[in-house]
Formats: structure tokens, C-alpha cells, sequence
């Protein structure tokens, strides 16, 4: 995506440097078009024009993403945002403070993840290939990641410890992988998805499938084994 400003000078110089300062950067390179040459005034007092250029500049997918997300945010009520870019390799990071962070994070990251989705959308209007767009809000991620390691650590070894397949609650993709690395640090234990859309979860279980324990035999068959017996004594009446 490209974005453009048209602007005037007395020369073609003044021209290029007021369409870059519209446009909030120092300078354009060669990425200037002259639309009219400027022209001298007769005897220096009749007509004349000045200079006219278009400048136009190249907008990285993380910039447009920035950019629409802070947008989002404003109109969210949020005041006093900043949106900082950390450039990955395939994507980019986008980092917000400021602002109301439990009201943009939401209930489990609903609301962040919907902005990630939408600002991933509009930066990928600009690539052929994917672009990555991550948003993290008051370091929720990293919170979150550490969480979710810890999670799938406890539940690996329970389940190994017990013999029993455990079912965790719905996550999203990017939480699913998380639990699925965390798993994999366990010898002994895996984890596999099931279920569709907003219900897919991850199960983890012992590589060797459950164990089948054998139920609990008694002797007595019928009765309680932790009846306590009644004693008779010559005192006691009994039934017939």
C-alpha cells in the first residue's frame, strides 16, 4: 500500500519537502512525480505558478497494521495508546501500554485475539506471501505463555502419574501450540487436539494410551466390607 501527498513550492526541492512533511517522514528518495514545472512571473508581477509534486511512499504491512490497530483502539474509547512495532522474522510484534488493558484484552484474550485477526487481515492486503501479525497488550502473552507451560507440564506428569487421558478446556491455536511444546518436554506423555472450531481442545495422555485398572473384588459378595459385625452376646435378642 502506498500513500501519497500532493503538494506546491517555489521550487521543485520546497515542493518534494512540503509533500514529505505531510506525509511525516524526511525525505522520499526518488519516489516523487513533478506534475507542473514552476514558472516565473512576467516582469515579476503577472502570472506564474509555483511547483507541483506527488510524493508517494511505500507503507510496510506492520506500519498499516500499527496504524489500524491504533485506530481501533481510539474508537474503543481508549486514550493515551501507543502502538510500538518489534519487526520477526515473517511478521511482526505489535506492542501496545496505555488504555484500559483488562477492557482491550477481554475474557481469556477474546477481544485481543479479535484484534490480532482483523490487524493480520489488513496487513496481509499487502503480501504475497503470509505476514505474521502478533498483538500483545501489557505483556499478556508472555504471562499467558508462561501459564500455559506450566499447565501442560503439571497435566504431562499427572497423567503419567494416574494412567489417565485428561481433557483441558478450548484454547486457540496460538495457546494449543503452546501446550503441545510444553507436553513434548515430558518423556513419557503426548497431547493431540479434538473437537471443531471454538470447542477444539488438546487431550494429554500417557504415550502408552490409558492404563486399564482391574476393579476391586470381595470376597463377601453382596455385603459391605466395612460393615462393622455385630457382636451377640446371651443378652442380645436375634431375629429368625
Amino acid at each position: 500500500m502506498f500513500r501519497e501527498a500532493i503538494a506546491t513550492g517555489e521550487t521543485v526541492e520546497q515542493a518534494i519537502q512540503n509533500a514529505c512533511s505531510e506525509l511525516g517522514i524526511e525525505s522520499c528518495g526518488d519516489n516523487f512525480e513533478v506534475i507542473e514545472m514552476p514558472t516565473k512571473k512576467t516582469l515579476g508581477i503577472f502570472g506564474g505558478n509555483p511547483a507541483k509534486v506527488r510524493v508517494f511512499v511505500k507503507e510496510s504491512p506492520a506500519q498499516v497494521a500499527a496504524d489500524y490497530l491504533l485506530n481501533i483502539l481510539e474508537q474503543m474509547g481508549n486514550e493515551n495508546v501507543t502502538v510500538t512495532i518489534q519487526e520477526e522474522e515473517g511478521g511482526a510484534m505489535l506492542c501496545v501500554s496505555g488504555g484500559d488493558m483488562g477492557y482491550m484484552i477481554g475474557h481469556r484474550g477474546e477481544t485481543l485475539d479479535a484484534l490480532q485477526y482483523l490487524s493480520g487481515l489488513i496487513a496481509n492486503q499487502l503480501e504475497d506471501s503470509y505476514y505474521r501479525i502478533t498483538i500483545d497488550i501489557g505483556n499478556y502473552r508472555e504471562k499467558r505463555r508462561e501459564t500455559l507451560t506450566i499447565l501442560g507440564t503439571k497435566m504431562a506428569n499427572k497423567s503419567l502419574k494416574t494412567g489417565r487421558n485428561y481433557a483441558l478446556e478450548p484454547m486457540n491455536p496460538y495457546e494449543r501450540r503452546i501446550i503441545h511444546a510444553a507436553v513434548q518436554g515430558v518423556e513419557g506423555a503426548k497431547s493431540w487436539s479434538e473437537g471443531e472450531d471454538l470447542n477444539r481442545h488438546i487431550i494429554i495422555g500417557p504415550e502408552g494410551g490409558e492404563r486399564i485398572f482391574p476393579k476391586k473384588r470381595y470376597h463377601n459378595k453382596g455385603k459391605n466390607p466395612y460393615a462393622k459385625k455385630q457382636k451377640y452376646d446371651d443378652t442380645t435378642p436375634r431375629h429368625n
